[in-house]
C-alpha cells in the first residue's frame, strides 16, 4: 500500500475512526489523535475507541427507511463502522443494535493494527495547522474546552448547544417475566426481539404523574437548554401532557399481548443491551432526573418493581457548528481550507449520520492529501441529503437532524404510493451510490490490503 501524503484525525469516536479509516483505505497515512484514557469526557468510561455512550441502538436497519438506507449506502462505500456493527450485532426486531463492548473492540482492533494509522493517545487542545496536510476535527460533541475554545475562533461564530440524555440500562435478571412480554411492534410470528411492561390507565397516569414533582439535575447558570426533538429527556416529554408519553416512546400500537391479545393502555420497551442478553435499555428514556428519583420512578413500572439498575441516566452537553454558515459542501471550514468537520459537531445528529459525516470528511481529505478533487454526492442519496441539510438549512434557525426522507429532494415523475416511496428512494440512491462511488473511492480497491479484524 503506497503512502502518500498524509492527514491528522482529532477523535476517536465514530466518525474519527471512520474518518481515519477512509483515509489510511486510500493509501494516506493518519494520525490519528485520541485524549483517552488520558483524559476522560463527562459521558465516557471506556478506554476503546468508538464508545457509544448513549443507545445501542444505531436504529432501523431497512433500507426502505431513511435510516436503513444509509447504513447501506456506507456499507457500499466500505465503511468500517458498519462492518464493526454488522459483526456484533445483537436482536433488535428491524433496528440494527450492537454489543457496545464488542462494537468498540472491532473499531479498535482494526484502527490500531491498520499499517498507516498511528494512533496518539493525547489531549488536542489547539487544532493543527493543515500546511502539513488536511485536518479532521471529529473530537465529537463534548469537545475540550481549549480544542472548543480554538473552534470558534477559527469558525468566528459562537457555537450552538443542545443537551443529549442517556436512559438508563437494567439487569435482565431483576426484571419479572410474569408480568412482562416478550414482541416485536406488530410481529405477529416469533417470540420478538423486545421486552414489554404493559400498564393499564390508571398506572400510566399515577406514572406521569410522579415526574411532576420528581427532582431533575440542576443545569450550570451559563447552560441554556436547547433539546433536540428527536431525544427529549422523558420527564421533558411528560410535562407536554397527560398522553405526549403514550403517543411517543410508551406508545402501545402493534404491541397486542402475545397469549391474552389484550392491548395495554401503555407499554414501555426494554431492548437487548449485549449479545448475552443479561441487560437491556430503556426504550426512549433518556433523562436528566437524579440518580435516586430515577430509581424511584422507574421502579414503579410494572416488572421493574425489583430491577437492578446497570446504569442510570444523565445528560450531558452537546456542541456543533452552524454549518450552513461555516462550512462547504465537502465540510471544509470556509476560513481554514483543508480543515474538515466531521461526526456530530458539523451539526448532524445520530450515530451513523455522524459516521457518514466522518466517511464522507475521511475520503475527501485523503483526495485532498494526494491533490485530487473532492467528491460531493449526490442530493438524492442518503449522504447528499445529510449534506444538502447543512448546506441549505437556514443559519438563523439551524438545528441537527438525523436522516429522514423530508431532507431528500421530491421524487419525480409518475405519482407513487406512500407506502412505496422509501422503496423507490432506495432504489434510485443506491444506484446513484454506485455509480458515485466509482469517483469517490477511486484507487481504494486496487490500494487497500488491511482488512478489519474477525475476532
Amino acid at each position: 500500500m503506497a503512502n502518500t501524503g498524509k492527514i491528522t484525525v482529532i477523535g476517536g469516536g465514530l466518525a474519527g475512526c471512520e474518518a481515519a479509516w477512509q483515509a489510511a483505505q486510500r493509501g494516506v497515512g493518519v494520525t490519528l489523535v485520541e485524549m483517552k484514557p488520558l483524559t476522560f469526557s463527562p459521558a465516557h468510561e471506556m478506554a476503546q475507541l468508538g464508545e457509544l455512550v448513549c443507545s445501542n441502538s444505531l436504529r432501523s436497519n431497512a433500507v426502505d427507511s431513511a435510516a436503513g438506507l444509509l447504513k447501506e449506502e456506507m456499507r457500499l462505500l466500505d465503511s468500517l463502522v458498519m462492518r464493526a456493527a454488522d459483526r456484533t450485532a445483537v436482536p433488535a426486531g428491524k433496528a440494527l443494535a450492537v454489543d457496545r463492548q464488542r462494537f468498540a473492540a472491532q473499531l479498535t482492533a482494526a484502527i490500531e493494527s491498520h499499517p498507516l494509522i498511528t494512533v496518539c493517545r493525547q489531549e488536542a487542545v489547539r487544532i493543527p495547522e493543515t500546511t502539513d496536510g488536511p485536518v479532521i476535527l471529529a473530537a465529537g460533541p463534548l469537545l475540550s474546552g481549549p480544542l472548543a475554545e480554538h473552534l470558534r475562533t477559527l469558525t468566528g461564530d459562537a457555537h450552538l448547544a443542545f443537551y443529549d440524555a442517556i436512559a438508563p440500562i437494567v439487569d435482565a435478571d431483576s426484571l419479572d417475566l410474569e408480568v412482562i412480554y416478550r414482541k416485536s411492534r406488530w410481529d405477529e410470528e416469533g417470540p420478538g426481539d423486545y421486552l414489554n411492561c404493559p400498564m393499564d390507565r390508571e398506572q400510566y397516569e399515577r406514572f406521569v404523574g410522579l415526574f411532576g414533582t420528581a427532582q431533575t439535575v440542576p443545569l450550570h447558570a451559563f447552560e441554556d437548554p436547547k433539546y433536540f426533538e428527536g431525544c427529549l429527556p422523558i420527564e421533558v416529554m411528560a410535562a407536554r401532557g397527560l398522553e405526549t408519553l403514550r403517543y411517543g416512546p410508551m406508545k402501545p400500537v402493534g404491541l397486542a399481548h402475545p397469549v391474552t391479545g389484550e392491548l395495554a393502555y401503555a407499554v414501555v420497551q426494554l431492548r437487548m443491551e449485549n449479545r448475552e442478553g443479561t441487560a437491556y435499555n430503556l426504550v426512549g428514556f433518556q433523562t436528566k432526573l437524579t440518580y435516586p428519583e430515577q430509581q424511584r420512578i422507574f421502579r414503579t413500572i410494572p416488572g421493574l418493581e425489583r430491577a437492578v439498575f446497570l446504569r442510570l441516566g444523565s445528560i450531558h452537553r452537546n456542541t456543533f457548528v452552524c454549518a450552513p454558515r461555516v462550512l462547504d459542501a465537502s465540510l471544509q471550514l470556509h476560513r481554514c481550507p483543508g480543515l474538515f468537520i466531521a461526526g456530530q459537531l458539523s451539526g448532524v445528529e445520530g450515530y451513523i449520520e455522524s459516521a457518514a459525516m466522518g466517511l464522507l470528511a475521511g475520503g475527501n481529505a485523503a483526495r485532498m492529501a494526494l491533490g485530487e478533487e473532492v467528491a460531493i454526492p449526490p442530493a438524492d442519496t442518503a449522504h447528499g441529503a445529510l449534506i444538502c441539510h447543512l448546506m441549505a438549512s437556514d443559519p438563523a434557525h439551524f438545528q441537527p437532524s438525523n436522516v429522514n426522507f423530508g431532507l431528500f429532494p421530491p421524487l419525480a415523475g409518475r405519482k407513487i404510493p406512500r407506502k412505496m416511496r422509501g422503496q423507490v428512494r432506495a432504489e434510485q440512491a443506491l444506484q446513484r451510490i454506485r455509480q458515485w462511488r466509482r469517483l469517490f473511492s477511486e484507487d481504494q480497491e486496487e490500494g487497500s490490503s488491511s482488512s478489519l479484524n474477525p475476532q
